[in-house]
């Protein structure tokens, strides 16, 4: 086992979860709300609100953030050729994990621009190019896997995909094994409330309520 895998053990990555998380909560790109629960495009109503761009408005939270991705994606994926960044909130984090790894990058847009050439890959599409995506925010994980499902469409092989923080939902963690994708995410929704709970944003008797949310968060709140 090479010094990389060695580094990012299950504890090791848990870690750097708490980290990302309690940074996150400072800057409050992630925020937790019970009473005044956020309501998502989709309708669901949600006692989190995550925005990671925020982070790269803060240089040393934006640069622990990349070292961590470039940490993962060097344990996992040495083999790695290009990154390959999510539109658009993958984009900035996707081009700093390329530069600090000195490989290409490329973006995938959500739809084909209308006009010019249409792309809906930007950058140097090269067919067998091994290629890492880096995104955002993973939730049910449909807008994630889309993009995979355009590189591989376009020729390019996708070792996996690494993000900053997932809710993880059981319905994404299906569609990533359906996908056979890969998914590692510096940070999770469980980590978050154990910092939370650290910093006093929430406490013990709110717990089980925001925990029956990432197990039914359709009707969560009803």
């Amino acid at each position: 086992m090479n010094n990389f895998a060695t580094m990012t053990s299950t504890t090791h990555l848990n870690n750097i979860g708490a980290d990302i998380a309690s940074k996150l909560l400072d800057i409050e790109a992630i925020k937790l709300s019970i009473e005044k629960p956020f309501t998502w495009a989709s309708g669901w109503k949600s006692p989190i609100y995550c925005d990671n761009r925020l982070s790269l408005s803060y240089p040393a939270i934006r640069t622990a953030i990349k070292e961590a991705l470039v940490e993962v994606i060097k344990s996992k994926y040495d083999n790695v050729e290009a990154i390959a960044g999510v539109a658009t909130a993958g984009i900035p984090q996707g081009a700093l994990v390329a530069e600090a790894l000195n490989v290409p990058f490329i973006y995938v847009r959500s739809k084909p621009k209308g006009h010019g050439m249409e792309n809906m890959i930007e950058g140097k599409v090269t067919p067998g190019q091994k290629v890492v995506v880096i995104e955002d925010l993973v939730s049910t994980g449909g807008s994630s896997l889309k993009a995979v499902a355009d590189l591989r469409n376009s020729g390019f092989e996708v070792l996996g995909m690494a993000a900053i923080f997932t809710y993880g939902f059981d319905i994404a963690a299906e569609n990533f094994k359906e996908a056979n994708v890969t998914l590692t995410s510096l940070s999770n929704y469980k980590l978050l409330l154990q910092e939370a709970l650290k910093r006093g944003y929430v406490i013990d008797a709110q717990l089980p309520h925001l925990e029956s949310w990432r197990s039914n968060p359709a009707s969560w709140g009803k």
